[in-house]
């Protein structure tokens, strides 16, 4: 399994943001997680990306238990293993396109413009290469956002309301990029409340307030193929009416509801 997480727990305070998960991802799985606002979906993928850690509990990225890493190597597991896609495009204004790629470059390895512009090429944007993000609309910002997540080779992207801001033309095309992606073997873990989005996923996970209350497959050759490796369903030790515990026979759930692109607040 490339990510496992082991009773995870987010607490502050009183509140439970995440309560008590247990969920294995194997390599080249596309997972996505749902629920609503406030539901825990963006504190589980911060732990996942090594940009928060669990109260209790531990997460597991190719059998490294993260916990048992400082901030230096944490730092290098971010770097080498993971790319983020954010709903907020998080462009440098004064940088173009390409330069905005190579500032991830930077953080990794020696800057390289030809490699930063053939992830432009990928992702449709090398004629866009010297533009500044405000001469590219929503969309392109997104897919420049995706070269720069690509641009190290990482075995996870967590992308976190990807499409939130896009309308649906652009949303087809990050999505299919995402579909891309996937077939070349890289794992995905998606955040969102968009019923779209979820339904590209192979699997998907629902959180209520932190608590798991449904897990369902879209793709039953994957779900096999993640029976086959020894994978599990998702549970929590929450005692929390509706979790989803070990043992229990998956809860499925409908899809929740497609949300506007416009206007709304990510998590």
């Amino acid at each position: 399994m490339l990510l496992e997480l082991d009773h995870i727990s987010k607490i502050y305070g009183d509140l439970h943001a995440v309560d008590d998960l247990n969920l294995t991802v194997p390599q080249g799985e596309w997972l996505a997680i749902v629920g609503s606002s406030g539901s825990g979906k963006t504190t589980l993928m911060n732990m996942i990306g090594c940009m928060d850690s669990p109260s209790k509990g531990s997460v597991k990225l190719e059998g490294r238990n993260l916990e048992d890493l400082n901030a230096s190597q944490l730092a290098d597991v971010r770097k080498n293993m993971i790319g983020l896609v954010f709903q907020k495009f998080y462009l440098v204004p004064h940088l173009t396109a390409v330069e905005n790629v190579m500032v991830a470059q930077y953080y990794h390895s020696v800057v390289d413009e030809k490699q930063a512009l053939e992830a432009l090429d990928r992702v449709g944007l090398k004629d866009r290469a010297h533009h500044l993000p405000g001469q590219l609309s929503g969309g392109e910002q997104q897919r420049v956002c995706i070269a720069r997540a690509l641009i190290n080779d990482p075995k996870l992207i967590l992308a976190d309301e990807p499409t939130g801001n896009l309308d649906e033309k652009n949303e087809k095309i990050v999505l299919d990029l995402f579909r891309q992606l996937h077939d070349q073997g890289t794992t995905i873990i998606v955040v969102t409340h968009d019923a779209l989005v979820a339904s590209c996923a192979e699997r998907e996970i629902m959180l209520n307030h932190g608590v798991l209350i449904g897990e369902k497959w879209n793709d039953e050759a994957a779900r096999a193929r993640y029976e086959a490796a020894g994978g599990k369903p998702a549970f929590t030790g929450s005692t929390e009416e509706g979790a989803q515990r070990e043992g229990d026979l998956p809860i499925g759930f409908a899809d929740p509801t497609k949300a506007a692109k416009t206007g709304g607040e990510a998590e």
